[in-house]
């Protein structure tokens, strides 16, 4: 029985053909994702072509004579063009520590999301330049007696 089962398996897939269509036509994937022409989209004020996104992620571990710390931060920077000399930008980071011999308190301090820039420049003439600036870092890490004039990540 098992033989015929074999031998039945064998002949099946030997006859089985997959269908190959060859077509002159290149398919783009980007247009099915993308429109080709821009529309206007929430009465024109946003313009996908103004818009850059980029992602970083940077892992770090620090230790001394009696302390350690494992930091992981992932930071999502956005940008918007409004016009050839007004843009945004944004910071959007998630801190993570694993491992620190702090305690559970330094990782309640630094853990959690933050919206750690978020700058807005003009440029009104060429010699001319104006930077509003709004930052968020992990509140009591920069107080800490360990971290004086340190950065975060």
């Amino acid at each position: 029985m098992r033989y015929l089962l074999l031998i039945i398996f064998i002949l099946v897939s030997i006859n089985i053909n997959a269908q190959f269509k060859d077509s002159e036509k290149q398919v783009n994937i980007r247009q099915g994702i993308v429109q080709s022409e821009y529309t206007s989209m929430y009465l024109g004020f946003i313009n996908p072509e103004n818009f850059s996104m980029n992602h970083t992620f940077s892992m770090s571990y620090s230790a001394g004579s009696s302390f350690g710390y494992a930091l992981g931060v992932y930071t999502n920077t956005m940008a918007y063009k409004f016009t050839q000399n007004l843009n945004l930008e944004v910071d959007a980071s998630f801190v993570n520590s694993p491992y620190s011999t702090f305690g559970d308190g330094f990782a309640k301090q630094v853990n959690g999301i933050y919206l750690s820039r978020i700058q807005l420049n003009y440029q009104p003439s060429e010699k001319t330049s104006i930077t509003l600036q709004f930052n968020q870092n992990p509140t009591g890490f920069y107080n800490s007696p360990f971290f004086q004039n340190s950065f975060w990540y």
